[in-house]
């Protein structure tokens, strides 16, 4: 709303300053600026309020160290993190972008299953909280209005390159043309980046068109399909990993960063002409999103580190996992996943393992055996004797190295 106040002010009266709004690195410093005072300052009277309101972890048994004193730790802090992203973005980002709209409505749909979620649990005294089926249901929800948006809106583009003798021809022509001139008009496109493949692209009709090319019309069920599988796991990975403080949140924040990168250059058409990397129009605006969402992240790590003073709950942990696989389809780089967010893959796989070899164990020995101490990864090693405080930061190193390892895979070909 401020960015339209001081366009607004810019355009007709010149006023001091309010030219500034019209750069994105400017929007993207205060927008984070604010979100971390938010969350930071704030923070701490919806701690307050929610101790008032009795919203207090119920701790199960599991017998691990320190796990008795987190009893009554405030819970259902998620909604910290989603204020100190949306009063920013509100404020700061250009609201018609349909890349802001997607995530504004991602925030509040998987805030609203996990808010349900953390209710039930708490305030009908139901520890399984919402029912699995429903929350799937409203994972697959999101990835159809994701999917179908993102394939069907004329603003969702792509900008290819020339063909190269066109683009020597234009060059020869005049050596200082602009990157722009160098590019094909936008077009609706469901090509992405995958890793490690020469051409560093993928095209989703692909997988149908070797059939027949006439199912080319078809792809848009294909992508749609990635979008639902995308989001569920990455929500759910997100879910599992909020098991220890400061872990979810801290590797998030690292991930989300990193998605910010590729946000800035693939809107940019200098940088993507210049890293040869997708060029999408409009998609830079995503930038003002994510400054929001790594300061709401960071200002929550202030009272959500060990000890904890207030847990996420599912109202942060699914939203999280939402917004970062929804980043990801948008800039292309969906594909990157499971290298930028291992953190979260190993957090799922070592659920998935260690119950398909307890159930099959038990099957053919009659008696079920594990693989892990304790699933997910993280309980492993504190049943394995290690602070929870000295397991988040070597996972922060680890997810540190990944987002360094996934940027470096777009010129690894």
């Amino acid at each position: 709303m401020l960015y339209y106040l001081f366009e607004y002010l810019d355009k007709y009266y010149d006023f001091p300053g309010s030219a500034l709004f019209g750069f994105l690195t400017f929007r993207a410093a205060v927008t984070i600026i604010l979100s971390l005072l938010i969350s930071t300052i704030f923070g701490k009277r919806i701690i307050r309020f929610l101790q008032k309101q009795q919203v207090g972890e119920t701790i199960r048994d599991l017998g691990l160290e320190g796990q008795v004193e987190k009893a009554g730790t405030p819970t259902m802090g998620g909604i910290i993190i989603i204020l100190a992203t949306l009063i920013p973005v509100l404020l700061f980002a250009k609201l018609e972008n349909i890349y802001i709209i997607l995530l504004i409505v991602t925030t509040l749909w998987m805030g609203t299953i996990g808010f349900i979620d953390d209710y039930i649990k708490k305030f009908k005294n139901d520890k399984e909280g919402l029912k699995g089926r429903f929350k799937v249901l409203g994972q697959v929800g999101l990835g159809i209005i994701v999917g179908a948006t993102l394939y069907f809106h004329p603003d969702v583009t792509l900008k290819e390159k020339l063909p190269q003798a066109q683009q020597q021809e234009i060059l020869a022509a005049n050596p200082n043309v602009e990157s722009s001139k160098l590019f094909q008009m936008e077009e609706k496109s469901t090509k992405t980046t995958i890793p490690f493949v020469k051409e560093n692209e993928f095209d989703y009709a692909d997988l149908i068109t070797w059939i027949s090319p006439d199912l080319a019309k078809y792809a848009w069920i294909i992508f749609i399909l990635a979008a639902i599988f995308i989001i569920t796991a990455v929500s759910n990975g997100a879910n599992l990993t909020d098991g220890i403080d400061g872990l979810a949140a801290g590797t998030s924040a690292i991930i989300v960063l990193t998605l910010g990168i590729f946000a800035w250059v693939s809107g940019n058409i200098v940088f993507s002409d210049y890293l040869n990397i997708m060029y999408i129009p409009r998609v830079e605006e995503i930038t003002i999103y994510i400054a929001a969402f790594v300061g709401a992240l960071i200002g929550f790590l202030w009272y959500n580190t060990y000890p904890a003073q207030v847990f996420m709950g599912d109202t942060g942990s699914l939203t999280i996992g939402g917004i970062i696989a929804v980043i990801a389809i948008a800039v292309r780089k969906e594909w990157l996943i499971p290298v930028l967010c291992g953190i979260f893959l190993a957090e799922n796989l070592s659920v998935v393992m260690q119950v398909s070899w307890f159930k099959y164990t038990r099957k053919k020995y009659g008696e079920g055996r594990r693989i892990f101490k304790m699933s997910p990864l993280h309980h492993h090693y504190q049943k394995s004797g290690y602070h929870e405080s000295k397991i988040v930061t070597r996972f922060w190193i680890v997810g540190i190295l990944l987002a360094i390892l996934t940027i470096v895979t777009l010129k690894i070909r």
